[in-house]
């Protein structure tokens, strides 16, 4: 989770660092695409804040109400910052650009806006490049894709994704916004905060899908699950594991559920005590595992 933070934090100051910048630029010179940036730049810090809040609720210890934590705090915050990355930064992209293409304006001298591009290129590829390299500790020589997708902690790829939507954005501005004032064709300023606003809406389908589905009760991998059954049949009580139920509270957390048949001469204090084995041995090679409810057949 510090490592999250880490990259969290280096995203949060970028983004505030020109979010400003972009509006003032924007307004100045008339661009469209800019002004897109600058809504960019907003909803990545607004984004970046609620990863933070969500992380910090995530670490509420268990009550009453939540006896097994609030650890999913982080993964609804996530999804909302998902839908907040598509309606407020895409889609409002995507509309600025329409209305700049059917009412297209001359762009004034764009000097500036080349200043504040090559600036919010250094700080979001540094940000970009802390998020890669924080993520790359937990991926355990997965493959990119294979290690989102693995993954049940969001804030970890939550940031790289939005930084590497931010480094592509701003690539797309300022290579057609060069054409747009050098060839005098305002229509393609709006082209670019369209292409901005699709960039963003695929982002967040991505995010959103994850997010969703470590939100419904995504449980541990099948490889995982057949570990955990070897591991239990090993108890000389036990004949065998007919079920495996779990959950991920939080990336660190997970609730686990076997049903296991035991041996027919037990009587109840053995039982017991092989519950009592079985339980301490799971939690030993499986830390993660905080809650191990065991039920006899």
């Amino acid at each position: 989770m510090a490592n999250n933070r880490k990259s969290i934090y280096s995203a949060l100051a970028a983004n505030l660092l020109i979010a400003l910048t972009k509006f003032i630029a924007g307004a100045f010179t008339n661009s469209s695409s800019m002004i897109s940036e600058g809504i960019h730049s907003t909803v990545d810090t607004t984004n970046q804040l609620l990863l933070l809040y969500g992380l910090k609720r995530s670490k509420k210890p268990a009550d009453e109400s939540h006896p097994f934590g609030y650890g999913k705090e982080l993964y609804f915050w996530s999804f909302v910052v998902s839908i907040l990355i598509f309606g407020l930064g895409g889609a409002l992209s995507i509309y600025q650009g329409i209305l700049h293409i059917l009412e297209p304006e001359l762009m004034k001298d764009p000097f500036w806006n080349y200043i504040v591009l090559v600036l919010s290129l250094i700080f979001e590829g540094t940000s970009l490049y802390i998020a890669v390299k924080e993520f790359n500790k937990t991926r355990n020589g997965l493959k990119w894709w294979d290690a989102i997708i693995k993954s049940k902690d969001p804030a970890s790829f939550l940031v790289v994704f939005e930084d590497g939507a931010a480094v592509a954005g701003l690539i797309v501005v300022m290579v057609l916004m060069g054409i747009s004032h050098t060839f005098q064709i305002p229509e393609l300023d709006g082209l670019a905060s369209i292409i901005v606003g699709l960039i963003l809406v695929f982002v967040s389908f991505i995010l959103a899908r994850e997010s969703r589905s470590l939100l419904m009760g995504e449980g541990i991998a099948p490889e995982t699950r057949e570990k955990i059954a070897k591991l239990a049949e090993k108890d000389a009580s036990v004949v065998r594991t007919k079920s495996i139920l779990s959950t991920y509270q939080s990336p660190e957390e997970v609730v686990l559920m076997l049903i296991i048949d035991f041996e027919d001469h037990l009587d109840t204090e053995e039982i017991t005590e092989a519950i009592k084995r079985i339980r301490e041995n799971i939690k030993k090679e499986f830390p993660l595992v905080h809650f191990v409810i065991i039920q006899p057949e």
